[in-house]
Parts: structure tokens; sequence; C-alpha cells
């Protein structure tokens, strides 16, 4: 595997688990996966009974998944209680001067080309498992996660979560770091001269808790931890190609494009 360093490195012993984690796959008869369908209406944009099927999806993991438990139960008492808020906080965000993306191939790989493969790949699984995917790319956190108890696969679905989810739910964790978040916050200012403000009293960075929550449950339900603890140092490398970066080289190209007023002056 090509060791650069806008992709996994092999040294992280990915492959050396993947025997582990198809071990575990194979006992489907005792792992359930249907809880990923609920984990992925977490990253669905909010709806009136948000707040409600986050309780749902609480209660289904106080006994297995005490860890997860805790996060969710932070984010679902760290959100804002509106609709119009918790929506305004999510496109805050994912969206609009985002803090990272649900895009889990542009977290792992940006513009490479490795992303347009690995979106080809998963729209083959996405239409092969009969998992709409919407109006959002094939690799938008929530449909894969949907993917996952519709796969029959058992190496599939151990190289969807050792190779591709666990490594980006790792790197975007970081983005929420303080230091990383200020550092997209200036270039925001300095390009839309603005920022946009969350709702009254909200945590921007509430959605982290979300995604520890879904990568608690993914390291208990597939063995991970030895393959996170590798992942580690990885994670936490100044990287080339990462969310940052990439926001630095689109503000960039931007107000190349049009340095009368770097395209954003309304």
């Amino acid at each position: 595997m090509d060791t650069s360093d806008n992709v996994i490195p092999a040294k992280a012993g990915i492959h050396q688990n993947q025997e582990k984690l198809d071990s575990r796959l194979r006992g489907n008869d005792k792992m359930k996966l249907a809880h990923y369908g609920q984990l992925a209406e977490l990253f669905d944009f909010p709806q009136v009974e948000f707040a409600v099927r986050g309780r749902e999806l609480l209660d289904c993991l106080r006994e297995n998944y005490p860890s997860a438990a805790d996060e969710l139960s932070c984010f679902l008492n760290g959100i804002p209680e509106r609709t119009l808020d918790q929506q305004e906080l999510y496109t805050r965000t994912f969206d609009v001067q985002s803090i990272t993306t649900l895009d889990i191939g542009y977290v792992l790989f940006g513009d490479d080309y490795k992303r347009a493969e690995l979106l080809s790949n998963l729209t083959r699984e996405h239409k092969l498992a009969g998992n709409e995917c919407g109006s959002e790319l094939a690799d938008h956190l929530p449909n894969m996660l949907r993917l996952i108890p519709k796969l029959i696969d058992s190496e599939l679905v151990a190289e969807l979560v050792g190779e591709i989810l666990v490594p980006a739910l790792m790197l975007m964790i970081r983005e929420f770091d303080p230091e990383r978040m200020e550092k997209k916050n200036a270039n925001y200012r300095k390009h839309y001269k603005t920022l946009i403000e969350s709702a009254p009293g909200s945590d921007l960075t509430i959605y982290c808790r979300a995604l520890k929550t879904l990568l608690c449950v993914l390291k208990e339900d597939f063995q991970a931890t030895s393959m996170m603890e590798k992942l580690e140092g990885w994670s936490g490398q100044r990287r080339s190609m990462d969310f940052l970066g990439l926001i630095e080289k689109e503000m960039d190209i931007e107000e190349n494009a049009n340095p009368a007023n770097s395209g954003f002056d309304v």
C-alpha cells in the first residue's frame, strides 16, 4: 500500500488486523450491525425528530457500549433544542465555514485521484447492496454507515472499517482541536470577512462527541483498539493534504481567481 502522507500507512498494521476483523464478522448471528443505520442518523441533516431518535439510539447503546453512550449523552445534552438551531449548527460544522466534512474520501485523499477510485468502488457496492445514497455522494458518512449492515462480504466490511472509516474518523476528530479550529477560522475571517455564528448557547465543537460515539462503537464491534493505537501517531502527524490544508489551498485559489474582491464580497 502507498505510504505517502495522504493515505493510510501500511505500518499501521491494518492488514495484520484483517484476520481478526474477519473472524469477528463471521459471527454475524451474534454481532448485530443494524445499529449502524441508527448511528447514520446522527450525521443526517437534523429534522424535527432528531433529538428523539438520538435518545432511542442512546437507549440501545447503554448496555453494550457504555463509552459510546457517555459520548452520545454529552452530544444530546449539548445540541440546541430548536430544530432550526440544530440545522444551523450542523451546517456550520460540516457545510459552510465548516470544521470538517462528512465526505470520507475527501478527508483521506482530498482531490487526489484516489478519492475518485474510492467513489467508483463505493458506488458499485451501494448499488449491489441496494443502498440508496440520495443526493449525497457514495463516500458521505451516513451512506457508508447504512451500507455496513447490508454488506454480506465480511472481508469488504473489514476493509471498509479498518482502512477507511476508522482512519477518517480519527482525522475528523482532530479537526476539532482548538488550534486547528482557530487556524480555519482565521482563513474564513480573511476570505469571508466575517464568521457565521452558531445559535446562542451552542457549542460549536459538539459534533466531535457524535464522531467519538461512532468511533467507540466501531472499536467495540470490530476490536479496533490495537489498530487505533497504531494509527494514533499517524493521525497526529502534519500532513500535506488534510482538511485544514485543503481549506487554505481552496481559499488561495479563489482569491487568485478574483484578486479584486477575493470572490467573496456580496
